[in-house]
């Protein structure tokens, strides 16, 4: 079995964007085409004095959720747009 290496690049964002527990992590992957964008997104929590993380949104995070990703969409269009220009 291969060995696979991870870079810098590969193992973090490229951008995230916050609001409140809401979070967009926003990844470049370089492709023969030029670099294609992709979000993740989360919700942080909190039990028992310890941070987790969930792909799970209840009704009052809905909003939040739609603005985060709306920012998202933003900055990853701006980031395609600059990079095209390149």
């Amino acid at each position: 079995m291969a060995k696979s290496t991870k870079t810098e690049s590969t193992t973090r964002p490229v951008h995230e964007i916050r609001c409140g527990g809401i979070k967009a992590a926003i990844w470049k992957n370089d492709t023969a085409n030029g670099p294609r964008h992709q979000a993740t997104f989360t919700r942080s929590y909190q039990v028992d004095g310890k941070w987790n993380t969930t792909a799970s949104y209840g009704p009052g995070d809905l909003a939040v959720l739609s603005q985060v990703a709306s920012l998202a969409f933003a900055w990853i269009t701006e980031a395609d747009a600059a990079a095209r220009a390149e």
